[in-house]
């Protein structure tokens, strides 16, 4: 079998597209790289300016001062616990209401359908919201975390569709040998449902995972905030909070005086995304199956 030759203009077309795609790579990626680097190099040594591609005086100092803060910490196991708990009961309260909506036997189900889509464009704004968590006491409530964002009806459009995709005959099936609803449910949809529920969790523990405005306005508790909220208080601030730190840490770092907020902040910042990161991995053989569940046509 001959191969077909490739025309100089095709080549130089080719050529081109790699180019693109490698200088749109390294934007988007060199910022992580070089925010890496910074919390690896010495943070007054950064202040000079030049640190670019590698450490120019490497040192883990800016990690100990991180894992040593009592209140960054907190804020990660904080973060920890929410992405946790919202992305499994999220995930499972949108999955029983999409299944619930392919029901054809549910009254007014285009009535609760219309109603649901009405929600994703029309909101009642930040006022109204701040006042029903205030209502509901959530304030300084882990909850708040949890309850307000626990159904998305843009996933739930996703789970319904895939659902309405799954072969008829399995509920039957299961309905004649006496399975219940919910053993239909859990026994058999879920079970199946493996690469969109893989697709839509990580997508819910990522808006977990980074979300800093919510605890930024419901919670005053320094005890309930989040990490990332922490970080962003520490970039707005651009100040060098040591009250978290034991003493002799406060002392290192006073005596030695190669910290800035810069060196402070990138680790900090290396810290808070590489968990997500890490987790990208394990679920990236669901991406393609399960993302294109919600472009299929019912």
């Amino acid at each position: 079998m001959r191969l077909k030759r490739v025309s100089f203009g095709d080549r130089l077309l080719l050529y081109f597209i790699y180019a693109f795609l490698i200088l749109l790579s390294f934007s988007a990626l060199y910022p992580f790289w070089n925010a890496l680097v910074v919390s690896f190099n010495e943070g007054m040594d950064t202040s000079r300016g030049g640190v670019t591609f590698w450490p120019r005086v490497f040192t883990w100092d800016n990690y100990d001062v991180v894992f040593q803060d009592d209140k960054l910490i907190n804020g990660f196991l904080i973060s920890f616990y929410r992405t946790i708990v919202g992305t499994i009961a999220s995930t499972l309260m949108t999955a029983i209401l999409a299944y619930g909506m392919t029901r054809s036997y549910l009254m007014a189900r285009k009535f609760y359908m219309v109603f649901f889509v009405f929600t994703m464009y029309f909101g009642g704004g930040l006022i109204p919201t701040f006042l029903l968590i205030r209502a509901l006491g959530l304030m300084d409530n882990f909850l708040v975390f949890i309850i307000p964002g626990l159904i998305s009806v843009w996933n739930m459009i996703i789970f319904r569709t895939f659902f309405k995709g799954l072969p008829a005959g399995l509920e039957e099936s299961a309905q004649v040998d006496g399975c219940s609803t919910w053993g239909i449910f859990f026994r058999i949809i879920l079970p199946l449902s493996g690469p969109v529920i893989a697709t839509l969790g990580l997508f819910t523990a990522i808006a977990h995972w980074n979300d800093w405005f919510v605890p930024s306005i419901y919670i005053s508790n320094p005890d309930l905030l989040p990490v990332q909220t922490i970080l962003r208080r520490l970039l707005n601030s651009n100040i060098i909070e040591l009250s978290g730190l034991p003493n002799d840490v406060i002392s290192k770092i006073n005596s030695a005086r190669t910290f800035t907020s810069k060196s402070l902040t990138s680790a900090t910042m290396m810290v808070v995304t590489i968990p997500i990161i890490i987790v990208y991995p394990f679920v990236q053989k669901y991406f393609v199956k399960g993302v294109l569940v919600g472009s299929l046509k019912e």
